[in-house]
């Protein structure tokens, strides 16, 4: 009998064609489901379909895997708390390359595509740009053919299911797993235990050295689930690993036995709470335990699977950084330098000084913001409760870097002070950052504004103290999904003209320059776009009984609520111009429809009103006859990756408006502007580079400037003045503080008007008269559509820049030292 070393894989793939695939289908309707044909239900055949798909998905992962053992190369270790992917069904269906054998197949089934795909629920395993911006650079190292792993967390729910209540906010457990997930295969054999709590007992070793044992823990089984991740037709299938708690004891029997059933699967419940729900409410402390102990559950995890890995091929663990690089997405993995430290250092017996070389050499920090409350900074007293060794660990490190620091900067103790990595005040905290910069080979942010803040304001003293350890990524999104999947009808247009392969290669978008004052590709351009504006009204209508008019300017605003994000400025605008238009005072106004969309954080109120008041103001201003030909405000709840790829590719205009010098980059303006919307913008974040791509002509930016904005504060900016010298900001902001759009509630947005003249953080006022011009030169321009056409053709062809293939080919040149099979 062969031995399980001996067998080879064979050759042979499952068949691609048409036929061959609904034979798949009909043998996984009996086989899998369980079911005759003509009693399937709709899920039955989702099921089937993504299982047909699964199957020939996982003929290439198994290659690839394989071919990974033999080479042995150097991989990348993904670690990101969060993954927005979206629908996996049709994605899978373009990297193979069999979108339309897989609907030939279904027809000849009777079945519709379109019935099977709208089956699939969005994973809930993520919720912003920092979860899809994760998914995107996913899918680029699979283009790439660079050996990835993501590693994450499988949230049995996601972060919430946002509805509306009389027009507020209501958050609804997302129990995404509740019909199951075809993609994902679980692995029982890849479990890693993970500790908590307990206390570290030092002695003296055998051979006279410090031993630090952590002892009397609570422990938590990490168990892995795989989901495939593949590249575009090139035969590469990557895996994201998501990690689930699971009970070490699935109940105490005693207990049970003795009739308390509650008490005896008590313990199961609070261990496997861990991965239960994505971002905790942590405005309490115990969300705020429960988010650090997901933080760790995912580290120890991944570190320990990454050494297993590395161990099955080589003797020794010190070469560990050789054949590893880490990428922590955020400060949320940072706690993987004191894990990995003390896994070296405690469990396999590795002197400090060579445990710290291979940590810093292994591991890379992404900082995706600048604001001081985002910058993650754990209490003492916490660290010292959940992980008491690696506060040890950390002090350590800490006492270390301010030696060098003292030494290179005697005497400076503010320097010391402001560098260190443990904050001193009334509450001892640990700064994650800091600890990131310190124990990373590279630190890098995610454009060119933000990098420069970065180096000259938030980490300055570390940017001097490590001379060029601080670089530009500037994020990127993929082509796949944000315009060749999302947008079919421009996509098949734009490779009418200039071929296909710019689905791999982006660069190539610059061929449609030659196009832009064509008269009759500019017809077909605006052609798609009506059919997307029609696709986006029969969902909204379906869905939430929203109308739309595919022939009006539409306006979108779709993003996490926030108040530096500016949606209150955008509706700020909007009542201006409804209060403009009600009076008869625009003349040839252009009909417009305002859509937001985005979830604000359960337990941030001030998001919360803002969701709020815009509901207050589309249930108005719908419902005013005077204004129904010309003005439409909606907003759509519970925003994800299938609403934006409906949503994207249907608008005219951008909303990127976020204050100057807020905004780390963002991805969204570039989704946006990928898809032919034009952007309204602020000079921040990336916006600044798709101005330099496309031209300051082809956008409309408005605003003060990040250093305009410094500026403005060091002078005592007093938004008071504003509201009494334009009498224009002082009727919008009357209008939202006297109750016009909460009659039966006057006061109830009085608190978002007295935060904006009572400070303005976010600079709503300053740059209120400046947004208001903007959006007239909006209206004027689109009134000539050749022109306006002309305008969002550029911007299309002038984005190959922002391709997440040419960020991740930079990560993997400058930062992660492997090489690049495919372009960037």
């Amino acid at each position: 009998m062969a031995s399980r070393h001996q067998l080879v894989m064979p050759e042979d793939q499952l068949p691609v064609d048409a036929e061959s695939i609904r034979r798949s289908i009909i043998n996984h309707i009996q086989h899998t489901q369980g079911k005759h044909p003509i009693a399937t239900t709709p899920l039955d055949e989702f099921w089937s379909v993504a299982r047909a798909a699964r199957d020939r998905l996982a003929d290439r992962w198994t290659r690839t895997w394989h071919r990974n053992l033999t080479n042995q190369p150097k991989r990348v270790y993904y670690l990101s708390m969060e993954y927005l992917l979206g629908r996996l069904l049709e994605d899978g269906l373009l990297s193979l390359g069999i979108l339309d054998e897989t609907k030939t197949a279904l027809s000849r089934l009777g079945i519709e595509y379109g019935d099977v795909v709208t089956q699939e629920r969005d994973p809930g395993i993520g919720n912003g740009g920092l979860g899809r911006l994760a998914a995107c650079f996913l899918d680029s190292m699979a283009t790439l053919g660079i050996p990835g792993m993501g590693y994450g967390i499988r949230y049995e729910f996601g972060i919430f299911r946002q509805t509306l209540v009389n027009g507020a906010q209501v958050e609804v457990p997302d129990n995404w797993l509740r019909l199951g997930n075809p993609w994902e295969v679980a692995r029982p054999e890849r479990q890693f235990h993970v500790h908590f709590g307990g206390r570290v007992i030092q002695y003296t070793g055998r051979s006279g050295e410090i031993v630090h044992e952590w002892v009397d823990t609570e422990e938590v089984l990490a168990m892995a689930y795989d989901v495939p991740v593949p590249g575009h037709r090139n035969g590469i299938v990557n895996t994201l690993r998501l990690w689930s708690a699971k009970a070490t004891q699935e109940f105490d029997i005693t207990v049970f036995n003795r009739g308390d059933y509650i008490k005896s699967v008590e313990d199961k419940s609070q261990s496997e709470n861990i991965s239960r729900v994505l971002y905790p409410r942590d405005d309490a402390v115990s969300g705020k335990e429960l988010r650090l102990k997901q933080e760790y559950f995912l580290v120890s995890a991944t570190l320990q699977d990454a050494i297993h890995r590395h161990l099955l091929r080589h003797k020794r663990v010190d070469s560990l950084h050789e054949f590893a690089v880490f990428q922590l997405n955020d400060t949320h993995p940072a706690l993987a330098i004191a894990e990995l430290m003390r896994l070296l250092v405690d469990v396999y017996g590795m002197p400090w000084k060579q445990a710290w070389e291979i940590t810093r050499s292994s591991m890379a920090y992404t900082n995706h913001t600048i604001m001081p409350e985002a910058l993650e900074r754990w209490p003492v007293w916490m660290l010292e409760h959940v992980l008491p060794r690696h506060l040890q660990i950390i002090y350590l490190i800490n006492h270390m870097f301010l030696q060098e620091v003292w030494a290179r900067h005697p005497g400076d103790e503010d320097r010391v002070r402001r560098m260190s990595i443990v904050e001193e005040g009334p509450e001892k905290k640990i700064r994650m950052a800091h600890l990131a910069i310190v124990g990373s080979s590279h630190v890098n942010g995610v454009s060119a504004l933000h990098t420069e803040i970065l180096r000259r304001q938030v980490f300055e003293d570390f940017d001097e103290f490590y001379p060029g350890k601080i670089s530009n990524k500037t994020n990127g999104v993929t082509p796949r999904r944000w315009l060749l999947k999302c947008n079919p009808g421009l996509a098949a247009l734009i490779t009418s003209c200039i071929g296909d392969r710019w689905c791999t290669d982006l660069d190539r978008l610059e061929g449609l320059v030659a196009f832009a004052e064509d008269p009759e590709f500019q017809v077909k351009w605006r052609a798609v776009k009506r059919e997307n504006k029609e696709r986006l009204g029969a969902f909204l209508l379906d869905r939430h009984g929203m109308s739309l008019d595919p022939g009006w300017l539409l306006d979108a605003h779709a993003k996490r609520i926030h108040e530096y994000k500016r949606q209150l400025l955008n509706l700020m605008h909007v009542i201006h111009l409804y209060l403009e238009r009600r009076e008869r005072r625009a003349a040839n106004a252009v009909p417009r429809t305002f859509v937001f969309s985005g979830k604000a954080a359960a337990g941030y109120d001030m998001a919360k009103r803002i969701v709020h008041l815009i509901s207050s103001v589309s249930r108005v201003v719908n419902a005013d006859s005077l204004v129904k030909d010309s003005l439409r405000v909606l907003f759509v709840p519970n925003y994800g990756v299938t609403i934006a790829e409906m949503l994207i590719p249907a608008t005219d205009v951008s909303e990127q408006i976020s204050t100057a010098g807020m905004e780390a980059s963002g991805t969204g303006n570039m989704k946006f502007a990928l898809n032919g919307a034009l952007t309204a913008g602020t000079l921040d974040g990336a916006n600044i580079e798709i101005m330099e791509a496309v031209g300051r002509e082809n956008m409309f930016l408005f605003g003060l400037t990040a250093e305009e904005v410094l500026s403005v504060n060091r002078a005592g900016y007093r938004p008071e003045d504003l509201y009494y010298s334009d009498p224009e900001l002082r009727a919008v902001l009357d209008a939202i503080s006297s109750g016009m759009f909460s009659p039966e509630a006057p006061a109830r947005f009085r608190p978002l008007v007295d935060a904006l003249l009572c400070g303005d953080r976010y600079m709503l006022l300053a740059d209120f008269l400046s947004y208001v011009r903007c959006q007239r030169s909006i209206e004027t321009a689109y009134l000539d559509q050749a022109a306006w056409t002309k305008k969002a053709i550029l911007n299309v062809a002038r984005m190959g820049r922002f391709s997440s293939d040419r960020t991740i080919a930079a990560y993997a040149r400058e930062i992660w030292g492997v090489p690049v099979e495919g372009r960037g």
